[in-house]
């Protein structure tokens, strides 16, 4: 596995300008035209939360009743993910999009809003991303990135990849809660044209895929998108009368219908109150605040931190220890798209699990976050145009791209008992628990647990015994707190 440190000519090309140097294009194989199509692949894929985000964060009530409104949410969706990919890609110069994270915005919208106004849930987020950010700048984050084994950081990137297949096979809804289990195929079978389109999307990629076509994913997504079309269009007749997951892929009336002005009218809502956070938070009580920001910050920490292993080793960003050159710059940059979430009120923004889209398209440099923050920028303007891609058009780029990663498997050595269980408690709990954090967390205590009975507890880095005992705690917060009340 290659370094992205090594030098130009492990690639046998020298740099042919500035931006060749500066982003180290031909270092790491790369060309600028496929930065832009991973870019544009990485946008498609995660263009969804300027319409899902909304949905949350936007019609969620804060401990007043009051709602933020599924407009103004959309603007500063897409504005904060523009500037956040941009600041990603200047600064890391690595392929990470960030944006407004699923999952956090759940936390935010249904665990922290009940119980504080809006402005001061936005300020907890301010909060959080600062507190990151110092745990940046002291080392401490990027300490325990180099703290975990090599086989985890393994087991981490294919539990991601086992999570976004999941995440595109549920997003498509092509697999369903079930009546009588967990999960099933479809709403008791698979049925309907959405369902089709992502099964002819699927193949088509598949077949790009293995037939090594350049810009496969993303041609897959606008194949998808274009068949999407025409289906709505013949048989659909308004109203989601198909049954399309979430946007309905309808060309809009008229010229004037591409366009929305942007209404940022949410961006700075955290100071309202001021900013004496004593006199704002006194009411619910500091320890309640403590705990809510420790919630973020930790799920926050390690839904980053699988992310970037995940999409770093599918890229082949990594060294042969598994550590990620410049990971405090990409870890500073996400910290401060976490800040720039709060400022403008769009959640809790960290890196997209579906870089690994662009990734997938050959991207392995920062100006592929740079083209999809251009395009998240144009999606203020143009979300009606950003509303034409249906899930089952765009989901079927997450199964592939959850191959890939898991291919990475191999690399694991599941002869050792403490790192093949660790590996193997990663690798199912994410996508079995739906969240990336979780399995980081059940990995490490499963390895830390199984080296201390193998009488091998010393060989456990001091730093993963730290966190294990932090991860201990947060499963346990719910007998803890049942405990103490």
């Amino acid at each position: 596995m290659k370094s992205p440190s090594t030098s130009p000519s492990s690639t046998g090309k020298r740099p042919s300008g500035p931006l060749d140097r500066y982003f180290r294009i031909s270092e790491r194989g790369s060309t600028l035209g496929t930065e832009i199509r991973g870019g544009l692949a990485t946008f498609f894929a995660m263009a969804y939360i300027v319409v899902l985000n909304p949905l949350i964060i936007g019609t969620a009530e804060d401990v007043n009743g009051e709602t933020l409104g599924i407009p103004q949410v959309a603007a500063v969706t897409a504005l904060v993910a523009a500037i956040s990919c941009v600041l990603m890609g200047v600064v890391s110069r690595y392929p990470f999009a960030i944006a407004a994270g699923m999952g956090l915005n759940a936390v935010v919208a249904y665990g922290i809003a009940p119980v504080m106004p809006w402005a001061d849930v936005f300020l907890l987020i301010v909060v959080e991303g600062v507190v990151l950010l110092i745990l940046v700048i002291t080392g401490f984050r990027t300490a325990v990135f180099a703290a975990i084994p090599p086989g985890i950081k393994v087991a981490i990137a294919v539990g991601v990849g086992l999570f976004l297949a999941l995440v595109g096979l549920v997003n498509a809804g092509f697999v369903q809660a079930g009546e009588g289990t967990p999960v099933q195929l479809g709403n008791g079978g698979l049925q309907g044209w959405p369902i089709l389109i992502f099964v002819i999307g699927l193949l088509i990629t598949v077949a790009l895929y293995v037939r090594k076509v350049p810009g496969a994913m993303l041609l897959g997504i606008i194949a998808s998108t274009a068949i999407a079309l025409v289906v709505e269009a013949v048989l659909g007749g308004g109203d989601n009368r198909l049954g399309w997951s979430l946007t309905v892929p309808a060309l809009p009336e008229g010229a004037g219908g591409l366009v929305a002005v942007p209404d940022f009218s949410l961006i700075g809502l955290f100071t309202d109150g001021g900013l004496n956070v004593v006199a704002r938070w006194s009411d619910i009580g500091f320890a309640t605040v403590i705990m809510l920001v420790f919630t973020l910050l930790l799920a926050d920490f390690f839904d980053t931190m699988g992310t970037m292993v995940g999409v770093a080793h599918q890229g082949d960003l990594a060294d042969e220890n598994g550590n990620i050159p410049g990971s405090r710059e990409v870890l500073a940059a996400d910290s401060f798209g976490t800040i720039l979430g709060g400022l403008g009120s769009a959640s809790v923004a960290t890196i997209y699990a579906e870089s690994a889209a662009g990734v997938g398209e050959g991207a392995r440099t920062g100006i592929a976050p740079i083209v999809t923050g251009a395009l998240m920028m144009l999606a203020t303007l143009l979300t009606p145009l950003v509303n034409l891609v249906p899930f089952e058009a765009a989901t079927p780029v997450l199964v592939i791209v959850g191959f890939m990663m898991m291919t990475q498997v191999i690399n694991i050595d599941f002869r050792d008992p403490a790192l093949g269980l660790g590996s193997f408690m990663a690798i199912i709990m994410m996508p079995f628990t739906y969240s990336i954090a979780n399995g980081i967390g059940f990995g490490l205590l499963t390895y830390a647990f199984v080296s201390l009975v193998l009488g091998k507890g010393r060989q456990v880095h001091p730093l993963l015994w730290l966190i294990s005992l932090v991860f201990l705690i947060h499963f346990a917060e719910a007998p803890i707190n049942a405990l103490i009340g």
